[in-house]
């Protein structure tokens, strides 16, 4: 499996990104220029990362201008036919605002930028433990209408849930207000994955975590 990490004006986890797949997982990994638009050295076998950062200073809304880079214009093409896609916290918010995952992602409840360790357990696994996995967002507050949210739940398209330590998805334990305590969703296709929490930044024993490996694990199959 092959990764390509894309590079907006205003990332600044696609280092964290390329170093992760590279070092931890030994993945291969290509860097993308947000201006290019060429993926054919790509297959649906493979997957496109959108790390985090503040893609175009983040004006407007988040990720609303990065949404129209000719790089992302080829992203969606890639995900309509089967490619997988992967937005890490400001690559979330630009899979919302392209239409390639429903909702939005709203100021935190407490409208003030959050950066810590959160935990946040897999919602389709029964007794699944809670993996502690670094935040850093001032607009992670996931919403979605009535409508899509009940979709989430019939097809199964919730991956992640913030929770307690002890794996209990409490108030107290969400972040940012999320509604139902969403970290993470997915399409329906199950081959674009979103999430807030920054698997990139607990993957190597040197930090302390690899909570973060379990998270390609659960997605790629990658160990």
């Amino acid at each position: 499996m092959k990764f390509g990490v894309i590079v907006f004006p205003g990332s600044n986890c696609d280092r964290d990104m390329v170093e992760m797949l590279q070092n931890d997982l030994k993945q291969e990994v290509i860097e993308l220029w947000h201006k290019d638009k060429d993926l054919s050295a790509f297959t649906t076998d493979d997957c496109i990362v959108l790390p985090g950062g503040f893609s175009y200073g983040d004006y407007l809304r988040c990720g609303a201008i990065a949404r129209f880079s000719p790089m992302m214009q080829s992203v969606i093409e890639f995900a309509n036919k089967g490619g997988k896609v992967l937005g890490i916290c400001n690559g979330f918010q630009i899979l919302c605002e392209s239409g390639l995952l429903p909702g939005v992602l709203l100021r935190n409840s407490n409208q003030q930028f959050v950066s810590k360790n959160i935990f946040m357990k897999e919602t389709a696994s029964e007794g699944s433990a809670a993996l502690k996995v670094p935040v850093a967002h001032g607009e992670g507050r996931y919403f979605a209408d009535d409508k899509t949210l009940e979709e989430l739940e019939m097809h199964r398209q919730i991956i992640y849930r913030y929770c307690d330590e002890k794996g209990s998805i409490t108030q107290a334990s969400n972040p940012n207000g999320a509604i139902r305590n969403i970290a993470g969703i997915c399409n329906k296709q199950r081959n674009v994955f979103g999430m807030m929490p920054h698997p990139e930044r607990a993957s190597n024993i040197e930090l302390g975590n690899e909570d973060g490996k379990k998270v390609f694990a659960h997605l790629f199959g990658i160990n």
